[in-house]
Parts: structure tokens; sequence; C-alpha cells
């Protein structure tokens, strides 16, 4: 599912202080127990961030981002990086990231290399661009080069963690002005025919991973053994070319997946 943003914004986006971002609501929950690193699990209630980068060379913006996450999400660790290299090296330190807020325009990255270099290095952590200024072009580039969604950092607070509840929850964030012209993406047909490659079973699965469903739950509604639905999602993400349940959720969710 690839969700379109609500909140005011401006194409060239003043960077906010963290007083001048609003109160946040709660929204989705995602249970992560017994999946590790593993998101995009329902259990109904607010989404669970246990540990984020924030990369971004203004120390404001990092300070206004660190505000609303600290106080939107509980016992969450936040880490904080002014370069792309400073990313990496706590990204190589540290393990159980969550998610990764990746600002578009940092000193020592030229363009979306440093999302590439990311997504490359850590292909199993999904990374959200972040920026004051933004094109349909930019944010179209940024979704086939793999990001897990665009925010523009002039959206009010409510906003920012709707749509970070949202990311982690497996889905992808855009911006409300991009409507559905920027769905699509340069690997659509990639996902499609890796899709097109699951068996009726795989496919009936990977239809209850898009709606959060924990093994035990599938197994369950099936009525087949754990055993078998872990064979069924080791093959789905083996076709699909991703190393985790999530990455799995989001390119589904780029196609807008539906099992019949």
């Amino acid at each position: 599912m690839i969700v379109m943003g609500r909140g005011s914004y401006a194409m060239q986006a003043p960077v906010l202080p963290p007083c001048a971002l609003r109160l946040a609501t709660s929204h989705d929950l995602v249970d992560h127990s017994g999946q590790g690193q593993d998101m995009g699990q329902y259990m109904g209630g607010e989404a669970i961030m246990e540990r984020v980068l924030i990369v971004d060379d203004h120390p404001l913006v990092r300070d206004g981002l660190h505000s609303v996450i600290a106080i939107s999400f509980d016992n969450i660790e936040i880490f904080e990086a002014a370069t792309l290299d400073e990313a990496i090296a706590t990204l190589e330190k540290q393990d159980n990231f969550d998610l990764i807020l990746l600002d578009l325009h940092i000193p020592d990255v030229r363009r979306l290399d440093g999302l590439k270099l990311l997504r490359d290095r850590f292909p199993i952590l999904p990374v959200v661009m972040v920026s004051g200024a933004f094109d349909r072009a930019i944010v179209q580039e940024a979704l086939a080069a793999g990001a897990a969604g665009f925010i523009p950092k002039s959206l009010k607070r409510s906003a920012i963690v709707d749509a970070l509840h949202r990311v982690v929850s497996g889905e992808i964030y855009l911006p409300e002005t991009m409507g559905e012209g920027a769905a699509p993406s340069a690997d659509e047909d990639d996902i499609t025919r890796r899709i097109d490659s699951l068996t009726p079973q795989q496919k009936t699965v990977l239809g209850h991973l898009v709606n959060g469903r924990l093994n035990k739950q599938i197994a369950h509604d099936l009525n087949v053994s754990m055993t078998t639905i872990k064979a069924h999602v080791s093959a789905i993400l083996q076709k699909l070319g991703v190393l985790s349940r999530t990455q799995a959720v989001i390119k589904a969710n780029r196609v807008h997946f539906r099992a019949d």
C-alpha cells in the first residue's frame, strides 16, 4: 500500500525547531514479539519502533526529529549522524535498527548515492528520505532506488509521526501532492514478475504477510503446520529477492498486491 501524506508543506520548506512541531496522536500497532528486526506485524494499537538512526547535517533538524520520535515512541533508542560515513560507522557498531531517516542533501553524498549505498550495504533496513525541497521526479527516483518513503521536513508533527508509523508497519509513505502519478517505480515490472513466480500457496501466505499476520496466526488460519508456513515464507523471500518479511511487504505494497 502506498499512503499519501496529510498535512501542509511547502516546496522550499524551512527547517523547523523542535518547539514548532505539534503533538502527535497514536496510530496502528506493530508487534515485534519473536520477530527480531521483522516489522509489519499488527496487533491493534500503535506502531513499535525500538531503534532509529537520523542522518542529517543540520543539528536543528536532527533535534526536531529526535524530539518528535522520542515523545511519540516508547522505549526507543535514537542515534544521530551528520554524514553518511558517520551513519555507516554507527550501523556497523550497532544492530537491530528499525528505520533510517536520511536527509536528501548531506555534504558527503551526491543526490541519491547515499540511499543506494545504504540499500546495498544494509538491505534489510527500511530507509526513508527526508527533505525540505522535493519534486515528483526525485520522489519517483528515490522509490525506484529502494526508499521506503519520502517525508517533507515541513509536515506537521502529527503527520510526521503518522508517516513513521506507516513505514514501520510496512507501508510506503509519499507526500500528498504526489498523487497517484507518483506511485509507479522503475522496478514495478520486476516485482510483478517475481510475485507471478510464486505458487498459489505462496501468494496466499504473502497476502497474510501484507495483512500483518504472524506465522503462527497464518498457520492457524490455513490449518497447516508452522514448519509449512516457515518454508513458504523462506521461498517468498528468495523469489522476491529480499532478506526480511518487512522488505517483502514493502515490495508487495508497491504493486498493490492482494491475494485472491
